[in-house]
């Protein structure tokens, strides 16, 4: 999973005799995630874990290639409402916090930009950070490089070091060998 957010419907279902899968109160989490088999399958899932239970209830899946638009509904105020339309459904959520919905949006996003070649979705009415360069992703992106330059930095010296001290055991191997056969040959000299 890339990422999640906890969200409730803007608007009520207008269909009213469709089950819940389950009694009482539930909260709603809509989610982000990549197989780990290639070809890698972006997908969008909607899942809903119900009071008193631990486990999750997958609702509804999209796959990445089915969503059409995301709307943020107000590209100048934080806000937590935003809609998404896919190909055969349109959903409009309220997320706890605009935070959360902004962190959602720039993973989403990203994801959208990486696993999707053709058809990418339209994301409108979105605040510049959701887009931009000084997202969060951007920031995590640019410190994991960083961290795995001086890990990589750190390996070359040491693949270095150890390369050195492979020619100078296999000098010093060297060495021995003839030291030995030097001594093989002055013993049997005295011998005689």
């Amino acid at each position: 999973m890339l990422g999640a957010v906890q969200v409730k419907r803007r608007t009520k279902k207008k269909i009213p005799f469709l089950a819940t899968g389950g009694q009482g109160e539930y909260l709603t989490y809509i989610c982000l995630s990549v197989t780990n088999k290639k070809p890698a399958q972006a997908s969008i899932t909607k899942v809903k874990q119900f009071e008193g239970s631990t486990s999750f209830v997958r609702r509804t899946q999209w796959m990445l290639e089915q969503l059409r638009q995301v709307n943020g509904i107000d590209p100048n105020r934080d806000s937590p409402e935003f809609d998404l339309l896919f190909e055969n459904a349109f959903d409009q959520w309220v997320a706890n916090t605009a935070s959360e919905k902004c962190t959602f949006f720039q993973v989403l996003h990203h994801t959208c930009q990486r696993y999707l070649t053709d058809k990418k979705p339209e994301f409108i009415n979105c605040q510049s950070k959701i887009m931009g360069g000084n997202s969060i992703l951007h920031s995590a992106a640019d410190s994991v490089t960083s961290a795995v330059q001086k890990a990589s930095q750190a390996l070359n010296e040491r693949g270095e070091r150890l390369g050195r001290a492979e020619e100078k055991t296999e000098e010093l191997k060297n060495s021995a060998q003839q030291f030995a056969e030097t001594a093989h040959k002055l013993a049997m000299k005295h011998k005689c």
